[in-house]
């Protein structure tokens, strides 16, 4: 009886790594570590997590409308959003307990690095009118700006787009500052009025 061979499962090849994230370990941290003096290496701040909030509360009135709104964002993201829905219902607003009210994306890792590379470089100078974002964090690390027309995303086939939707996104770090946080964002790429873009080599 012959033995047949077993053959070794060949090792799963490591994800690439995003484009900017390479470039926040590359030269990034460095620069971080340089202006702000860091006694700790681990100190030095880095992008946490992004996280996308879409009001679809008039959208909400159709059921289709939410639909499109959840499957638009899920084409930026590249990740299936949740369905945040109201907590008490509230006459004044016509607002009913469990109705939709949002969409919510939360992305960590490489998808985060890639969507802050995209919106930076792609998304970010399709905006009307646009000459940076004001330079405004929440004291704590985080900075949230806000779109009012989510078609400056090339993901979109505009043909298809019903409506316009407005959006939020949050950038949360691990900075301990508003200057930490500003630069940190500033390096990645994100163009802030007054303040010098940091563009990709």
């Amino acid at each position: 009886m012959s033995k047949t061979k077993v053959q070794k499962s060949e090792k799963p090849k490591s994800p690439t790594r995003s484009r900017l994230k390479q470039r926040y370990l590359d030269s990034v941290k460095a620069e971080l570590q340089q202006k702000f003096g860091y006694a700790n290496p681990m100190k030095v701040p880095k992008l946490l997590k992004i996280v996308i909030n879409m009001g679809i509360a008039e959208a909400s009135k159709d059921k289709n409308s939410t639909q499109d709104c959840v499957k638009e964002l899920a084409q930026i993201t590249g990740q299936k959003p949740i369905i945040t829905r109201a907590k008490k219902a509230i006459s004044n607003f016509k607002l009913r307990e469990g109705q939709p009210i949002g969409i919510k994306v939360t992305m960590r890792g490489e998808r985060m690095y890639d969507f802050m590379d995209r919106f930076c470089n792609i998304a970010a100078p399709r905006i009307r009118d646009f000459r940076g974002f004001n330079v405004k964090c929440d004291g704590r690390g985080n900075f949230t700006l806000g779109l009012e027309d989510h078609q400056v995303f090339t993901e979109l086939n505009l043909d298809e787009v019903k409506r316009t939707q407005g959006m939020h996104i949050t950038l949360i770090t691990s900075a301990q500052t508003d200057a930490e946080c500003v630069e940190l964002l500033r390096l990645l790429g994100l163009p802030f009025k007054n303040l010098p873009v940091a563009v990709a080599a």
